[in-house]
């Protein structure tokens, strides 16, 4: 199974997106609900959390662990890939390479947690691509509790998104990475707060897309995947009615959310 997980429901936008663009493969997904947002809390706190979310993927089957978290994934990949034999796939590598191919002006926003935005490794990864590009990051530490509690179209969370927006428009970007799994969900609000002319680059996206191009690339864990007939399965360490209606909504249909204390 594709293992997935997330330190919430926002992770669902890459399982999704996996559904989309590399169907046929079982999924198990893990949100943390119970200990989000990742985005505040120290790296060795989110190094530890990282871990025990792969090892509750890896016994209930999962064979390729995909990091649907960008705070873990700015914090945790590097430990997690010399802990772990199997392969470990993050949203942030695919998301920088799309960004630096697509920019005109060579002036790139992203928009994450204080965790990711602290790590600076969106500004590392583009200008290893290209050193000419510039990265301008915000952090958004509202923006997860937000989501988390369905408040997609609220007065208050456009009030929120133009002022953490403000900022970047003023420096004149065309490319704009959302830099949490959690963002795609409010692109309808950010896309006209931050101009019509400005790229979205959603990570949830890309980062399937470079599953399928990584499985394409790997015949024997493909081959090993698509032969496991099991259906795939959502786990979360703690449910909530708004959790609960969000995984709906990203779905389309109704996602049963098993919880378990992980």
């Amino acid at each position: 199974m594709i293992g997935i997980f997330d330190s919430g429901v926002g992770g669902m936008t890459v399982a999704r997106a996996i559904e989309h663009i590399c169907p046929g493969y079982p999924l198990i997904y893990f949100g943390d609900i119970a200990r989000t947002p990742y985005g505040s809390k120290s790296p060795e706190t989110i190094i530890e959390y990282s871990k025990r979310n792969t090892d509750f993927l890896l016994n209930h089957g999962a064979t390729v662990i995909v990091i649907a978290c960008n705070s873990a994934a700015s914090t945790a990949s590097d430990a997690l890939r010399s802990h772990y034999t199997v392969p470990v796939l993050d949203v942030i590598t695919p998301a920088t390479r799309k960004a630096a191919a697509v920019t005109r002006n060579k002036r790139i926003g992203v928009i994450g947690t204080r965790a990711t935005v602290r790590s600076k490794v969106y500004t590392k990864g583009i200008q290893a691509i290209n050193a000419d590009c510039t990265v301008i990051s915000q952090a958004c530490p509202l923006l997860v509790p937000l989501v988390e509690e369905g408040w997609l179209n609220k007065r208050e969370t456009k009030m929120i998104l133009r002022r953490y927006l403000h900022p970047l428009k003023r420096r004149q970007i065309d490319t704009l990475v959302l830099g949490c799994t959690h963002y795609p969900l409010l692109s309808t609000l950010i896309q006209p707060r931050i101009g019509k002319r400005v790229q979205l680059i959603d990570s949830s996206v890309e980062v399937a897309r470079y599953l399928k191009e990584f499985l394409d690339n790997t015949p024997d864990i493909n081959n090993k995947l698509l032969k496991q007939k099991m259906d795939s399965r959502f786990f979360v360490s703690d449910s909530t009615a708004p959790v609960r209606q969000l995984a709906d909504r990203i779905f389309g249909r109704t996602i049963h959310l098993e919880k378990v204390d992980a």
